[in-house]
């Protein structure tokens, strides 16, 4: 069941968070993998979270009895921490303060799940309570450093589970088990409680069977926690439905290694069709700074960041940390503080490569993973071919990325095969519309469950509370130059829509941007015009209305159902001289005509 039919089940009376937690339980044992999970919730901790969803209040909660997992670097009071290391766990004496949001929720923590050690690795092969069983093709790791999580979710033993992700290790897992991986961008949910790996880039991941449950513990964990100096507002919005006309940035075809593997590239490819024809344009982009500021996670010196986190307990324990993680992490000794300071400093102009790179995109689209692999290759080879895995992944939290992680086929092989959208940090709203309606048009199953996607309704066309709807007719339309400025703020893409008869539309001479200029007329005199219809936080509306240049103003525009909302508007005093375009109906149709070959006579 996805997180919405638990809720609804729960709240009608159907079914109660007690069965619920017996289900879950019983699919945990009847699942028979003893490396999933590291520890369970006892009976007490059980009791007394169902005690406090005994209200008529608890019904409301957006979470109301749904069971989850919880990866163990993360604390959960009255449990072990073991990072997958019995020697530093710890019983934790408080939730940490993603789990304690998802409490409050209504949510209800099952147990911890297992990882690679101290989350170093994205294979699933680095811990002594053993490998998780990939659920979807058995014969291959079930990805890192994640893996308990991951696997518990694509097996259907918890709709959610939380995972951890710095170099990757909340979207390989993803990849390999068939499900959701949702990375938000840095800062957005708290780290408080959670063992860091590399403490300036730890995010909180979200495993989920979609991308709307993915997104329902999201809204339930976001926002500004004060214990966690790395923590900052940013806006989390809520996804509207895909914008149309996306420009989707791809790595040029030199730029996709695929380390031998002969499925991954037509893979891709296809990944690569479908999402043309969900009406988006594709732009090959040059990897190269992306590529290069991953190297630097393992190779530079953010490396001495995991030896900040465990240095005094690998001291003090060698012998008790996995031989492949005490190799990675005794290397972060071994860098200066000059070596710190230079990579700062490359870091700072590969960001600026990559912002420049990326403008004018909605998002970037690459493969979840390069390639796939069996337990017994890894164990060969562990550390190159981890490092094959991270390829597309090592270089997002570097960059200030956020991501979403979505399945997109069964590779002839019988392995599953996903993408990953990307885009600079505070646009987690805008890549779960993207990445939701990717990932309905593959009609896979959920995970390894067998079953079929569930239709989900269209996104609900009203806005809420501290929202505003706004009518934009030009260069803000999605995919064209100032969308972004939507989208950065939290916006949303609710539907497309005309105005009423009501309005003629002029060329604007002059700008940044080629722009139109729209004008309600008198009856009889205008024609309908087409717009789209955005969500907009009142903060980032504010902004936006404070950026509007002369002629252009905000006023209210009618639509052609008779509804009313915010949009752009062009004063009068401005017509003088200016190009009516208004039979074109419209800005994009204004931009094919101006694009579409002169047919020249021949005599």
């Amino acid at each position: 069941m996805t997180i919405a039919e638990i809720v609804a089940a729960h709240r009608s009376g159907e079914l109660n968070p007690e069965a619920t937690i017996a289900a879950c339980l019983a699919r945990i044992a009847a699942h028979d993998d003893a490396a999933v999970f590291t520890a369970l919730s006892s009976e007490e901790m059980l009791a007394s979270a169902l005690r406090a969803l005994s209200g008529a209040e608890a019904r409301r909660l957006p979470l109301y009895g749904v069971p989850f997992a919880v990866k163990d670097n993360i604390d959960v009071a009255g449990l072990p921490t073991t990072c997958a290391c019995p020697d530093f766990a710890y019983v934790a004496t408080r939730d940490a303060a993603s789990v304690a949001r998802l409490k409050r929720a209504g949510a209800v923590v099952i147990g911890k799940t297992n990882l690679d050690q101290f989350a170093t690795g994205l294979v699933g092969r680095r811990s002594p309570y053993g490998t998780p069983r990939n659920p979807v093709r058995p014969d291959l790791i079930p990805g890192g450093s994640s893996s308990g999580s991951a696997v518990a979710v694509s097996a259907g033993l918890v709709p959610f589970a939380l995972g951890t992700d710095t170099a990757g290790s909340g979207r390989v897992p993803a990849g390999l088990n068939n499900i959701v991986g949702l990375k938000p961008s840095c800062g957005l949910v708290s780290t408080a409680g959670l063992v860091p790996a590399c403490r300036s880039l730890d995010c909180i991941s979200v495993f989920a069977l979609d991308v709307a449950d993915a997104w329902s513990v999201l809204r339930a964990m976001a926002g500004v926690d004060p214990s966690d100096p790395y923590s900052r507002p940013l806006p989390v919005g809520q996804p509207g439905e895909c914008p149309p006309a996306l420009r989707l940035g791809i790595p040029r075809a030199g730029d996709r290694p695929s380390f031998g593997d002969r499925l991954s590239e037509p893979a891709f490819q296809r990944s690569v069709a479908r999402a043309r024809a969900l009406g988006s344009e594709i732009v090959e982009i040059d990897m190269a700074p992306f590529f290069e500021a991953a190297r630097l996670l393992y190779e530079g010196p953010w490396i001495a960041e995991r030896y900040a986190a465990v240095g005094p307990f690998l001291e003090a324990r060698p012998d008790a940390i996995h031989p492949v993680v005490r190799s990675i992490i005794e290397r972060g000794a071994s860098f200066s503080a000059v070596e710190a300071f230079r990579g700062q400093y490359r870091l700072a102009e590969l960001r600026a490569q990559a912002t420049e790179t990326l403008a004018g995109l909605d998002a970037l689209m690459v493969p979840t993973l390069p390639t796939v692999y069996t337990p017994e290759q890894i164990d060969a080879d562990p550390v190159r071919l981890n490092s094959n895995l991270g390829v597309y992944t090592n270089f997002v939290n570097l960059l200030d990325m956020c991501g979403l992680a979505v399945p997109s086929e069964m590779r002839p092989d019988g392995a599953p095969w996903g993408v990953t959208f990307l885009a600079p940090a505070g646009r987690d709203a805008h890549l779960a519309a993207i990445g939701a309606a990717f990932h309905a048009a593959t009609g896979l199953p959920l995970g390894a469950t067998g079953r079929a996607q569930r239709p989900r309704g269209a996104p609900e066309r009203h806005v809420g509370a501290g929202q505003v709807e706004v009518a934009v007719f030009g260069a803000h339309l999605a995919g064209l130059p100032l969308n972004g400025e939507l989208v950065e703020g939290g916006g949303a893409f609710l539907r497309a829509a005309r105005t009423s008869a009501d309005y003629r539309m002029f060329l604007l001479p002059g700008g940044r941007v080629a722009r139109p200029g729209v004008l309600r007329v008198e009856p009889g005199r205008g024609a309908p015009l087409a717009c789209e219809i955005w969500s907009l936080p009142l903060e980032a509306f504010g902004r936006l209305v404070a950026r509007i240049l002369p002629p252009l103003g905000i006023g209210t525009v009618v639509l052609e159902d008779g509804s009313s909302v915010k949009g752009f508007l062009m004063e009068v005093a401005a017509l003088q001289g200016i190009r009516d375009i208004t039979v074109l109906g419209g800005w994009r149709a204004y931009l094919a005509a101006e694009a579409a070959p002169v047919a020249v006579g021949v005599a």
